[in-house]
């Protein structure tokens, strides 16, 4: 990951307002969250080529309806490619410890079986913005960044909606 960019702390009111969107059905918040991503991740957003949301499991996707990563990615004003694929369920990062949650994002991804030729082509060289709701360990970003980087990304970044309140060190390399 090149660099890495949420829009707040992942607790108070904005824990709340992601919890209403992803476990609430409250997809009219995703909007109003997507502009706060907006002016907080200006800088990772400057730029970029496309915007990549995290997929979920089909299976995941079935149950929830929806994939809050994609409807984040949809408001933020830059072209949305859904480059990646979920090839396996994993387990609930929210439950595991920074290295169970690397693990369990080991092998998760890869690209999307969708993606068209010419899209493919589009992504080598690209500053691509991979979108999700929450980043705690970064784990699913840096396994997702991973993915795109093998098919050709110049330069992968990440914008989130909040981060965990523990997440404050940034490793080097990244912004907040």
């Amino acid at each position: 990951m090149d660099l890495a960019r949420a829009a707040g702390i992942y607790e108070g009111a904005l824990r709340g307002i992601v919890h209403a969107l992803k476990y609430d059905d409250r997809r009219s918040v995703a909007r109003p969250l997507a502009a706060a991503m907006r002016v907080a991740g200006r800088p990772i957003l400057d730029g970029a080529d496309c915007v990549v949301p995290i997929p979920l499991h089909p299976w995941r996707r079935l149950t929830r309806r929806f994939n809050q990563a994609a409807l984040l990615a949809a408001g933020l004003g830059v072209p949305v490619v859904d480059a990646l694929w979920r090839v396996r369920a994993t387990a609930a990062q929210s439950t595991l410890s920074a290295a169970a949650r690397r693990r369990n994002v080991r092998g998760a991804f890869q690209p999307s079986p969708f993606l068209g030729h010419r899209a493919r082509r589009a992504l080598r060289g690209a500053v691509v913005v991979l979108v999700d709701d929450v980043s705690t360990t970064g784990a699913t970003l840096d396994a997702c960044a991973r993915v795109l980087k093998t098919m050709g990304a110049g330069e992968v970044r990440a914008l989130t909606a909040a981060r965990a309140p523990h997440a404050e060190a940034v490793r080097p390399g990244r912004a907040r």
